[in-house]
């Protein structure tokens, strides 16, 4: 079934008090913001705070690229077409990848090894990346937005997928809100087609209150009501799970008492058996769902314990073995 779209007049036209459905990603602090926190992550005593120390630096060389980067963008004629067919309007998996994604990715690794002291793996990982073709990287771009987990290479993915994410998310930052059609396909990014990586509860302006969830690649942001599953759309069966130790003696009342006032939250569903997590920026105002979702390990853990798995992968986070069903 094809949605009718809206021209860009009769959607300035609705009611200014009706929930704005997307929340595009603002250019100048996108990944700065997403650098900062990943650092105040890093010093809570975090599991993986070394690894949260280095893709803060790659974040915050993802800004300073965005600064100055334009990226190509699509055919007006191929933007209509999709608009029209309420398809993605600049889809990631496509044959007609701007080739510049990969001069991003060597601008990262540059401004990474300025940076320097490169432990010995990731100087061997820098290098080993700087001498394989085009045509490989671009199968590993490929493999990666299918999420052909199989064909991934989990060390080179998390900077192959920063290079595609300045491209995406500066394509992102250049197009209008009312350019962006309606999908018929609930849980992917309307923008690029993209999976989201977690979601969070907004404060302030016209966004207050609302639920939002990420996409993992463009960083646009698009309204799911509360009441239902991010990934099937479900209402039914959803629940919340909260780090924490419970005691012997804890309620399910206690229980639900200490995951109400947690600042992050696993939302699983029963009907597709899948979870992604969810912040409240009124618990945690610096919140930001692709820094939190990758520093919660341990709340995935609590997750896989009781029978869930992820919803879509974290794009910086590759295990070496993945669970495709």
């Amino acid at each position: 079934m094809v949605q009718r779209i809206l021209e860009a007049a009769k959607i300035e036209s609705l009611d200014p008090s009706a929930i704005p459905r997307l929340r595009m990603p603002e250019r100048g602090t996108v990944f700065a913001a997403r650098a900062a926190r990943l650092l105040q992550l890093a010093e809570a005593s975090n599991p993986i705070a070394g690894y949260l120390r280095l893709m803060a630096a790659l974040a915050d060389a993802q800004q300073r690229i965005l600064s100055t980067s334009t990226a190509l963008m699509p055919a007006r004629e191929s933007i209509e077409r999709n608009q029209q067919h309420s398809m993605p309007i600049v889809p990631a998996l496509t044959d007609e990848r701007d080739p510049a994604w990969r001069d991003v990715l060597f601008m990262l690794l540059d401004i990474i090894e300025a940076a320097g002291a490169l432990t010995p793996p990731l100087a061997q990982l820098v290098a080993r990346l700087r001498t394989t073709d085009a045509a490989t990287l671009d199968t590993q771009a490929d493999a990666i937005i299918a999420l052909r987990f199989a064909e991934i290479d989990p060390a080179a993915a998390p900077f192959i997928v920063a290079a595609l994410q300045v491209v995406w998310t500066d394509l992102a930052t250049r197009i209008a809100v009312s350019d962006v059609p309606y999908l018929d396909a609930p849980g992917v990014c309307p923008l690029c087609g993209s999976m989201p990586v977690a979601s969070i509860v907004r404060v302030g302006g016209t966004h207050d209150g609302y639920r939002y969830v990420q996409c993992g690649l463009c960083s646009t942001e698009w309204h799911v009501v509360r009441a239902k599953c991010s990934n099937c759309d479900s209402t039914k069966g959803i629940a919340y799970h909260a780090m924490g130790t419970p005691t012997d003696d804890e309620t399910e009342e206690q229980r639900a008492a200490r995951a109400k006032q947690a600042a992050l939250k696993a939302e699983s569903c029963d009907e597709c058996g899948t979870y992604r997590k969810i912040g409240y920026q009124d618990k945690a105002y610096d919140f930001e769902p692709y820094a939190d979702d990758l520093a919660s390990l341990t709340l995935d853990l609590l997750m896989g314990d009781a029978g869930f798995r992820r919803a879509s992968p974290h794009p910086w986070l590759w295990p070496e073995h993945v669970d495709e069903a």
